[in-house]
């Protein structure tokens, strides 16, 4: 193959051709290419390409389009919703090794890393220098910063540090064409659209981002740590709702339902009650006063003080989760789906959505949660599990569950994805998100940037 030849002049060892890293880097964790995968169906890409420059990227990406081979944007590849899928006839381009800081400039607050950094290792690094980035997604310790803002991804802390588009300063990427986009570093611009919205949230379908920079903050003083409950979701809401929409921001904000509030708290709560986690810090003074305000308002609307040790808690296990494949080898099929609405249908969305799950077939769970809170609105974040008799089923109850999740969610009004992207899941649903036209905007976005459709395709935007 032509192409081959050229990369491998190109790249060196940054080009891979063996089958354990073409298969390492063929999918991300998507339930049902991991399922492909545990039954030996997973196809393999021809090439990884792993650049270890923005300028063999770009030139990478040019030698791709010449040949017209599909392009596959890989970061740490800890994505969810089928973002990367290689297909036979595809080169994957990773970003593993456009890694580590560029700069620190303490003065503005501001640290530029390669986009295939791994989280954990950002925010390690910046805290060396007495900031924080302020971005905890469950993933951190296997996910990029490159990811982080491909995927407009969301962190643990978003209620007062904000989501990865609060936190992004400036961005580096390389377009379908080859060409390098530097978007301005500068606070704030009215000069046209914000170019860097078009990268956010991209999932590599009009490029790859190279390099991030973002903007710290201050490692802020020990926090407070407290926790309520209550006697249903509608009531937590309430409580969660009235400590937002009068100013106050504890960056962590978690609302159970009663089956989540067993699960991971039964030792701090009577069965039954609905658990409320906050975490209250930043400068000095500032997680007392908060504390004691979210407490008298809790305990206003019904709350009933629990053991601090339930946040303890959830913070020693908060990423400790199962692999798809362990599910499976116990004849389970679960997965995650997080959408977002305003206060005033948050409880109605959780009671649709666990409702519609709740009949599929052989589902034998159906649980939520919110995480994040915002002025008009917050996110659910649900889990089903199901139990099908015949691994043959696991498929088409995986996907029953996902459609009755989505329809419920947008009989609701509901945002149909709050921070884990679109990617293949989502991607029949976009235009209930964005209406017709919204989608014409974006396939027309796509045909300028990436007319022969070679990046990412098959992600994103729907047929």
């Amino acid at each position: 193959m032509a192409l081959i030849d050229e990369l491998a002049n190109l790249l060196g060892d940054n080009l891979l051709l063996d089958d354990e890293a073409r298969h390492s880097r063929a999918r991300d964790t998507w339930p049902r290419s991991e399922f492909d995968q545990w039954q030996g169906q997973l196809v393999l890409p021809v090439a990884v390409a792993v650049p270890s420059s923005t300028e063999q990227l770009a030139a990478t990406v040019q030698l791709c389009r010449f040949h017209g081979v599909p392009m596959i944007p890989r970061g740490a590849g800890s994505g969810c919703v089928g973002g990367v899928l290689a297909s036979s006839d595809s080169v994957v381009i990773s970003t593993e090794r456009l890694s580590g800081l560029r700069w620190l400039d303490p003065t503005d607050g501001l640290a530029a890393f390669g986009s295939g950094t791994m989280g954990i290792a950002a925010e390690n690094r910046v805290r060396e220098d007495g900031f924080t980035i302020g971005h905890w997604p469950q993933s951190i310790e296997v996910s990029s910063v490159g990811g982080w803002m491909a995927t407009r991804a969301s962190g643990q802390y978003s209620t007062a540090y904000g989501n990865i588009e609060d936190i992004v300063y400036s961005v580096e990427a390389v377009l379908p064409d080859g060409s390098i986009y530097q978007s301005r570093p500068t606070p704030r611009a009215s000069a046209g659209p914000d170019l860097r919205e078009l990268l956010l949230g991209s999932e590599g379908t009009l490029g790859v981002i190279t390099e991030v920079t973002l903007s710290l903050r201050p490692l802020p003083e020990p926090g407070v740590r407290q926790a309520f409950h209550f006697d249903n979701m509608g009531a937590g809401i309430e409580a969660v709702r009235s400590v937002i929409v009068p100013g106050w921001r504890p960056p962590v904000v978690r609302l159970y339902d009663a089956v989540e509030s067993r699960r991971h708290f039964r030792n701090h709560l009577p069965k039954g009650r609905c658990m409320a986690i906050f975490l209250h810090e930043g400068p000095p003074g500032h997680a007392a006063l908060e504390g004691a305000a979210v407490a008298e308002l809790c305990q206003e609307a019904g709350g009933e003080p629990a053991d601090s040790g339930a946040v303890d808690h959830w913070f020693e296990h908060r990423n400790a989760v199962p692999t798809w494949t362990e599910l499976f080898e116990q004849g389970l099929v679960a997965d995650t789906i997080e959408v977002a609405t305003g206060w005033g249908r948050l409880d109605q969305l959780y009671t649709a959505v666990i409702e519609a799950i709740s009949a599929v077939p052989t589902v034998i769970a159906a649980t939520a949660h919110t995480s994040h809170a915002y002025q008009s609105g917050a996110n659910l974040y649900f889990t089903f599990a199901a139990q099908p008799s015949d691994p043959d089923q696991y498929q088409s109850v995986y996907d029953a569950c996902w459609s009755a999740a989505m329809q419920a969610a947008t009989d609701c009004g509901a945002g149909i994805s709050h921070h884990h992207g679109i990617g293949r899941v989502r991607r029949p649903w976009l235009t209930d998100e964005l209406g017709n036209a919204g989608v014409g905007v974006l396939r027309a976005v796509k045909s300028a940037l990436d007319p022969q459709n070679l990046m990412n395709p098959g992600v994103l935007i729907p047929d």
